[in-house]
């Protein structure tokens, strides 16, 4: 392990407050294809303490779903994951977990999702959302473009 990892290990165990860079590794373009149908979910990089992400779905040339996506500080300045499906109304998601590679998101007042987790290995990013206790999961597993 380097010195940077060992360092950024201790910091995480230490419980030190999160930030919206610490979710870098999420950025860049994600793409699911099988049968004809397609997902795609984009995220630029950290800047300004805010992430933007939008994501699509469809089928052959027909847009089936979209929606508008951002991880930003929330009032207590833990991040948080904001959804718009269909470019609705925003709903909130707080960061409780996280490391180098992966993150957690919940709501418990949401109806569904109440969990959001998105996990990243390699150029491979799999997203999964559930009800507060795992039950319910649908997955999406992309690969970057």
């Amino acid at each position: 392990m380097s010195w940077l990892a060992g360092v950024t290990a201790l910091l995480l165990a230490a419980g030190s407050p999160a930030t919206v860079g610490d979710l870098a590794w999420l950025a860049g373009d994600w793409v699911r294809e099988d049968e004809g149908r397609w997902t795609e979910e984009s995220w630029m990089p950290p800047r300004g303490g805010m992430m933007l992400g939008v994501s699509r779905s469809g089928r052959g040339e027909n847009l089936r779903e979209f929606e508008f996506l951002r991880i930003a500080a929330d009032a207590d300045g833990v991040p948080a994951y904001v959804a718009q499906p269909q470019g609705g109304a925003p709903v909130a998601f707080r960061l409780v977990r996280h490391d180098a590679t992966s993150a957690r998101f919940e709501n418990v007042a949401h109806d569904y999702p109440q969990r959001i987790d998105y996990v990243r290995a390699g150029d491979t990013l799999t997203a999964t959302i559930s009800a507060i206790d795992g039950t319910k999961a649908r997955s999406w597993t992309y690969e970057r473009r």
